[in-house]
Order: C-alpha cells, then structure tokens, then sequence
C-alpha cells in the first residue's frame, strides 16, 4: 500500500521553477505532483513512471493508444497454456556503468522486483521461475496465467537495471540503466526537481530534448502560474478551478482525458472495524445516500462523469448502464439501514488527506451521508501519517480515493478485488472468487464475459461507491506537441515532441 497509495497519498515536493523558456529541441521542463521518493526500479509505480523512463528502459514499449513495442525485448510468444513467456531479448545494449545487457539480468532484476517490497511487486506474483536459455533468450514460467503481464512488463515491472547495483542502496540516488537520459545530479535537488541529460551514445532512437526536467509542486496553482509564464513546458492538471484558470489562454493547448476515479473505497466488509459495513444493505445505502450529480457539478463545475462502477469505459467489464445503478436516494438509503438493523445509523470513520479531500468535497460527503443517518468522522492527516495509519495499522474501514482505471480489466480486478493495497482486509465471496479465476484464466472471451459479471456483482454489492470519472487536462506551451498515454495518468516520456 506504501508504494502503491504513493501517487495518490504523497503528493510532496515544493515549487521548483521550470526554466525551458519556450520549447525548443534543447530543454523540457514539466511539472508533477508527484515526487520520485527513490529512482530504485524495484519500487517503481506506475504514477512516478516518467522518473524511471529517464534512465531505465522496459523490456516492452507502450504505445500512447495500450499498443506494445519492443523495446528491449524484441519478441516475445506465449504457450498454448499461457503459463510460459518466450521473450527474445535485444543484443549489444550495455547499462550506464558498463554491465551488458543479457537474460541473465533480465532474470535478477525480475527477481528483485517480485521479492522488493514494493508497491507494484504483487504484479509478478504469479511469476514461479525466470530461465535464461542463453544471452537473449528468457522464458517466463508461471503458476497460472496473468492476462496483464505484458501490460506490467510495459511499465514498472519491466524497468531493467544493472544488476552490479542491486547490493547496498546506490539506486535509491544513482540509477544505473539503458535509458535514453542520465540523472545529472549536480542539478537536482530530489524531492524538488530532478535534471536528466540526454544520452550520446543511446542504442535506441535519439529523443527530440537534450535536457529533461521534472518539477515538483505541491500544489497546482503554482505549476498552473508555471504553465502560464513559460517556466513549465507542459503539465497535468487535475483541479476544476485550475482547468477553470486557463480555459481562456489561448496561448495554452489543451487536451481533456479520463483516467481517474474518486471514490470511497470500503475495505472493511467483513465488519472487522465498523460492524455496520458487513451487511450489502449498508453499502447499498451509502451509494443512494450520495448525489454524485451535485458532488460532480459544484465540486467539479461538471469536469467528468458520474459513475457507480469502478471499471473504465476501456475495459471489457465496462457497462453503461451501471454508471446510474444508484441514483440519488435519501429515503430508500433510509429504509436500507433499517433493514439492516442500523435505522438509528453509525459513525463511520474516515482518513483525510487535504490533497484528495477538499473541503468541500468533505462537507458534500458528510452531508449527504448525515442526511440518512450515517456520521462521518473525519481524522485529518498528512500524506506519511496516512500511509502508516491507513495500510500498515489498518485503522480505516474506508478511505476516500482517486484510482486510475486501466484499460485492462485484470489490472482492475488485480489492484481492487484480489487481496492487497486496495482490499487489505482481504474481502472476497465465492462469486468473486469463481468469477476471477475465469477473467485470469478463460478464453478471451470467457474472460470478457466474467469480468462484465464480475463488474456487475461488485456494484450491485456495494463493494466501492465511487463518485465520478474525472476530466483531466494535459496542457502545453505552444512550442510543445504531447499526447496522453494509455494505462497512466501522466504522458510517458516519449510522449513529447517539438510542435515544430
């Protein structure tokens, strides 16, 4: 949960100044929220991906439209049973500090992922044994299949590093991969910008900037005054009134995306902490209790989409009709508690990190909960308190959230539905259970069809309320050319181009 909330949680850093000063091939400077707390691929996320792009390349590329490329790897071939990966590995690359490339390193630093602790290594947890037949050639060995393992080979679990590295903790400050940068150091100020230098003598094709400089904000009024002086080159910007901001500056391009939900995540359905939340009836309640429309109209000046399932519009688990499964309900939310024994309410406690829950998004969820008889307790917080008290003490039974919705439905199932970061109580049934071992192992379309059964099971139980779907902007200077990118909420970094 750590590692995995990171994104989410730890939106640290302070205002750095961009510094490009228009976009030429020569600098881009672009800003984030999210600050890289190690440049160690073993605790790589998906969030702070960029960071690692700089210096470590994946064993497969991912286009911005979810395409796969080779990258270091070349090819690669699944078996009948879609338990053993083949892939063919790239010849003559070496790491920055001279090590070479081979299977053998694509073996360690697999290894070290799944074993690292970090908050993406549950994705390999279905890797049983990497064998490396010679130099280029590796083959992946599973204990069942993983619909998304090219997906996490694409991203952090993919990122190689120089294995003469991987003892003491020099990665953590000095990352040592076949990336197209180097991390200049006398430059960067971690936790406030991070300065990379681009590589003469890359073995892949030759990125458009000389220098890459990602900063650090901790908030988005600054990287919006950033954007609107040319100090920053090109960011994404998540907050409504900031959107509101520049939507008349014509000198910004913009582009508008989903990829976040917010939502309120239940974790405790078993009851362990609020007995309240083991009873369906309850959850269901919670879901009428809250008008999404008014929460994403006066909250979001209707920048979004209202939805009640946590799938995304990509996936094949994606229905339509379930993003109005519960419409706005007082009395029946009411009549939902009492059926369930609870017409006098309960209190349910709930972490609150400012960066995820504005005040006005708290007082729009107390109220409409309070309206039916559900109080919320709210316990502020800073971003490390959360992280401790809410995935290590596991003292929350729900937390508010905003989670991306991959265009994969396993990656779905696997970050909300099996056991870990996002149900760390653990929750399951044997619906869920039949249910995702055909989305993991079926035919494509028996998976398909699991994951739309999957996705109605989980909403009809109220195992989530989310919100809405979020419209983000990805905004750039003129001289700027980017693109979102599939499966993040920020652009790779091979996402951006001179406009010229």
């Amino acid at each position: 949960m750590a590692g995995a909330t990171a994104t989410a949680l730890l939106l640290s850093g302070c205002g750095g100044g961009g510094g490009s000063k228009g976009a030429g091939a020569d600098e881009l400077d672009i800003a984030t929220l999210t600050s890289a707390q190690s440049l160690d691929p073993s605790q790589a996320i998906g969030g702070a991906l960029p960071y690692f792009q700089a210096v470590y390349d994946t064993l497969i590329k991912r286009d911005p439209d979810g395409t796969f490329r080779p990258m270091l790897a070349t090819k690669w071939t699944y078996d009948k049973s879609r338990t053993e990966l083949s892939l063919t590995l790239r010849k003559g690359v070496k790491f920055s500090d001279g090590t070479a490339f081979d299977a053998t390193a694509v073996k360690k630093n697999l290894q070290r992922f799944k074993d690292g602790g970090g908050g993406g290594a549950k994705y390999l947890a279905s890797l049983k044994s990497v064998e490396a037949a010679d130099a280029t050639h590796v083959m992946l060995h599973l204990a069942s299949p993983e619909p998304a393992l090219l997906f996490y080979l694409s991203d952090a679990a993919g990122l190689m590093a120089s294995p003469a590295k991987f003892q003491g903790d020099s990665l953590k400050t000095t990352p040592a991969g076949t990336g197209p940068y180097t991390l200049d150091k006398g430059r960067t100020a971690a936790g406030n910008k991070y300065v990379f230098e681009r590589k003469a003598d890359y073995w892949g094709d030759e990125l458009p900037y000389k220098t890459l400089t990602i900063s650090v904000f901790d908030n988005e009024t600054a990287i919006v005054n950033g954007l609107k002086t040319g100090q920053i080159d090109s960011a994404t910007v998540q907050e409504a009134n900031q959107q509101a901001a520049i939507v008349s500056d014509t000198r910004l391009k913009k582009t508008d995306y989903t990829f976040d939900f917010q939502g309120l995540l239940l974790f405790d359905r078993a009851g362990m902490r609020t007995p309240a939340l083991r009873e369906a009836k309850v959850r269901q309640a919670i879901n009428y209790a809250l008008d999404r429309k008014t929460m994403l109209d006066k909250i979001r000046q209707g920048r979004g989409e209202a939805t009640d399932q946590v799938f995304g519009p990509e996936t094949k688990a994606y229905d339509k009709s379930l993003d109005t499964h519960y419409p706005h309900d007082a009395a029946k939310a009411k009549k939902l508690l009492a059926r369930a024994g609870y017409a006098k309410g309960f209190t349910l406690k709930l972490p609150r990190v400012s960066a995820i829950v504005s005040d006005a998004l708290a007082s729009s969820i107390a109220a409409d909960l309070k309206a039916v008889g559900i109080k919320v307790a709210w316990d502020q917080m800073d971003g490390n308190t959360a992280v401790q008290k809410i995935a290590r003490d596991r003292a929350y039974s729900a937390m508010v959230m905003n989670i991306g919705q991959s265009s994969i439905d396993w990656v779905t199932a696997q970050d909300l539905v099996t056991p870990g970061a996002f149900n760390m109580f653990g929750s399951s049934d044997p619906t869920v259970k039949k249910l995702l071992t055909r989305v993991r192992a079926g035919t494509a379309a028996q998976s398909a069809a699991a994951a739309r059964d999957l996705n109605r099971h989980l909403v009809e139980g109220g195992w989530f309320a989310p919100f809405y779907r979020m419209t983000f902007q990805l905004v750039s200077g003129s001289g700027v050319k980017v693109v979102p990118q599939s499966g993040m909420g920020v652009p790779s970094i091979y996402n951006y181009t001179p406009a010229s």
